[in-house]
């Protein structure tokens, strides 16, 4: 039966399009999402044979991020892309009180409707995750019952391109289509995501890498105010002679959630001191005029210091926008390389133990290698994560055989951007 229903799915022309919007037209993108898809639905067949006749299947993609480097906390703007990399799942509902959600790589999970209250015991968990979306989605009124579902994340957990966001944003999809008629909007549904990771996952993160994943495409967004202002940009880099390459040198960083932490908490201790709640809420000349009784007042050095950084990156990605939209794409790149500069300056988002720098390595690897021809920056969260480059496409073959020698094979992942967010599979 399953076999029958994916030939007939993904044989429709309407489906393959919808593939390529997603996955994009490399040379065998499409067939190797088929037997993606596949072995997922086969999964579900397996552990779930009751639901096997009514599945359908979600995707939502990872996300990277272009500008504001640890600025959507601060209502600041960011500019962000959906992936070619996502999360899929398979799901049907079960006719009970339990969702049972099976995830490659990760321990299944079932979750009793009747008992959706935050548990501590499950911070930093799966299930936590699944239990706040259901909850929320309950809180909205939406009718939500039992189901099953199996999940394939090709959005490597610590790859910095945002697996949590893009489990969330599928989670969300999947149970508001199933049981609520897919009425969230975009935005809606990135907004109950980070508030599901802050409050139950336990994750106090911002909400560009919910937006980035919910509403798809490269897009400029202005928090200001807690709002969400959302401007797609059309901009075609391959076009232009140009790969987006994440490099992951490997560090980890699953046990730092201090050190991210502690960077919207300065910011914002900044902004308390001038009676306000975030950055966003004053201006540049008050904190550089201020600066010797903001020290006085108890503000530390790296405080004042991230504070100044939220302020340039700010202006910057507004600046990077409007050279993408005039289509000055060398403008472009040296506004990526300032806000890398400035990362590791004054956000200080670089180096987390001393024994620790491949970050940094990767950086320098990159900048040697990159410089006068691309660009180069901290990605995300910062600390041990990853860096994005802007890659001749010339180079491309050269540069990642320069990272892979030093940090391993498949460190680098080379992106498109997707055009559509979160979205169900249909015919």
């Amino acid at each position: 039966m399953i076999s029958v229903q994916l030939t007939r799915l993904m044989e429709s022309s309407r489906v393959c399009g919808q593939f390529q919007t997603m996955y994009g037209s490399r040379e065998g993108a499409i067939v190797s999402q088929v037997e993606r898809y596949t072995r997922v639905a086969k999964r579900f067949g397996r552990l779930f044979p009751d639901g096997a006749r009514c599945i359908r299947f979600f995707s939502a993609p990872g996300r990277i991020e272009i500008g504001g480097n640890h600025t959507d906390h601060n209502h600041g703007m960011v500019l962000a892309a959906a992936i070619s990399l996502d999360a899929v799942a398979a799901a049907a509902p079960n006719g009970t009180s339990t969702a049972r959600v099976c995830s490659e790589g990760f321990n299944p999970v079932e979750v009793d409707l009747n008992d959706l209250a935050p548990r501590e015991s499950e911070l930093r968990t799966t299930a936590a995750v699944v239990r706040g979306v259901l909850a929320r989605l309950r809180e909205r009124g939406i009718p939500i019952e039992g189901f099953d579902a199996t999940i394939s994340s090709g959005v490597k957990t610590g790859s910095g391109l945002s697996s949590s966001a893009a489990f969330e944003v599928l989670l969300l999809t999947m149970t508001d289509s199933l049981f609520g008629g897919g009425q969230l909007d975009a935005k809606t549904r990135a907004r109950i995501a980070q508030n599901v990771e802050n409050t139950y996952f336990g994750k106090p993160s911002g909400l560009m890498d919910q937006m980035a994943s919910s509403v798809g495409g490269l897009v400029w967004i202005d928090f200001r105010g807690g709002d969400a202002q959302v401007t797609p940009i059309s901009y075609d880099f391959a076009h232009k002679g140009y790969a987006i390459v994440v490099v992951n040198p490997g560090g980890g960083h699953a046990d730092l959630n201090d050190e991210y932490a502690s960077i919207p908490y300065e910011m914002k201790s900044v902004a308390a001191l001038f009676g306000q709640e975030t950055l966003r809420g004053i201006r540049v000349e008050q904190v550089e005029s201020s600066v010797a009784s903001l020290r006085e007042r108890g503000a530390s050095d790296r405080a004042i210091l991230r504070a100044l950084h939220y302020f340039d990156e700010n202006q910057r990605v507004a600046e990077q926008a409007r050279a993408l939209e005039r289509d000055d794409l060398p403008r472009f790149l040296e506004l990526i390389v300032e806000s890398g500069e400035s990362s590791w300056k004054l956000l200080q988002n670089v180096y987390a133990r001393r024994d620790s720098q491949s970050l940094a390595l990767a950086l320098e690897i990159a900048r040697r290698f990159l410089s006068g021809h691309g660009a180069w920056r901290v990605h995300g969260g910062g600390f041990e994560g990853t860096i994005l480059c802007f890659v001749p496409t010339d180079k491309l073959g050269a540069f990642v055989r320069r990272m892979n020698g030093v940090f391993g094979d498949h460190c680098c992942d080379v992106l498109d951007i997707r055009a559509i967010g979160a979205a169900e599979i249909v015919d």
